[in-house]
């Protein structure tokens, strides 16, 4: 499980590295995905996103308390 935390009015580039076969919860604040197109796609505190291999740019956080995403993945197996 990594945490990660956005701040009030702060931006993050989307990684689709960074979140594959990742399950994420929005523990906390809200979140706007901006999408490739420009479209934007709102969630709060409770939701629950797959962020892997989607078109979006960035991560967005509108809202006035930091945003904290926590992202459930599975250890890579060993080799």
């Amino acid at each position: 499980m990594r945490r990660v935390v956005v701040e009030p009015g702060g931006s993050r580039v989307h990684d689709g590295a960074e979140w594959r076969g990742a399950i994420v919860l929005l523990e906390r604040g809200r979140i706007e995905l901006v999408c490739s197109g420009g479209d934007l796609r709102a969630f709060r505190s409770g939701d629950v996103l797959w962020l892997d291999g989607l078109p979006v740019r960035a991560l967005r956080n509108p809202g006035r308390e930091p945003a904290v995403l926590l992202a459930i993945s599975r250890r890579p197996s060993p080799r």
